[in-house]
């Protein structure tokens, strides 16, 4: 019995590194996510109706690749983009026009630039953040691209659009 006395606190050591661990990379990839947000924000402000959101989906597609490589995952870009689009674009109708409308209100004279700048850079931000949010709690967990279904996570992402406001409101603050 004594023998067995000794490695029961000696356990709980390596489960507290493993759990600063997990920690860390989590707080890692949530900093990569905070500087893509702010990167799709400002593609955003892109003068240019469509050419705005072709910056905003460039930025995200990079975000994935950075929080590929730190979870050490393969990045396929071709998949990445599928799969992207497949989760932004298929949250709702609603969604879909409140990133889609800003863009192409730039085109009209005068108050259409005002309109969208009011709008999509934050619409932006939020979906960058949610779809952060989503790749790390898939990386994480041990997915790959090759195994993420966009339909197991529309509730999660939708969510995390939700927080992503709140997160961009708080990084205009800090």
């Amino acid at each position: 019995m004594s023998q067995q006395e000794p490695a029961a606190p000696a356990a709980a050591p390596a489960e507290a590194a493993d759990s600063q661990a997990v920690a860390k990379r989590a707080a890692i990839a949530n900093g990569i996510v905070k500087n893509y947000v702010i990167g799709s924000a400002v593609a955003g402000f892109v003068p240019l109706p469509i050419a705005d959101m072709a910056a905003i989906a460039l930025v995200q597609l990079k975000m994935l690749h950075s929080l590929a490589n730190h979870y050490g995952v393969q990045f396929r870009s071709e998949l990445a983009k599928s799969l992207v689009a497949s989760l932004v674009g298929g949250v709702t109708a609603a969604g879909i026009g409140r990133g889609t409308l800003p863009s192409l209100l730039k085109a009209v004279p005068l108050v259409g630039p005002i309109a969208a700048a009011a709008s999509l850079p934050a619409v932006a931000g939020a979906a960058t953040y949610a779809v952060g949010q989503v790749f790390i709690q898939h990386f994480a967990s041990g997915g790959t691209f090759l195994d993420f279904d966009p339909e197991k996570v529309r509730t999660y992402f939708a969510a995390q659009m939700e927080k992503g406001k709140t997160a961009l409101s708080e990084l205009r603050t800090a």
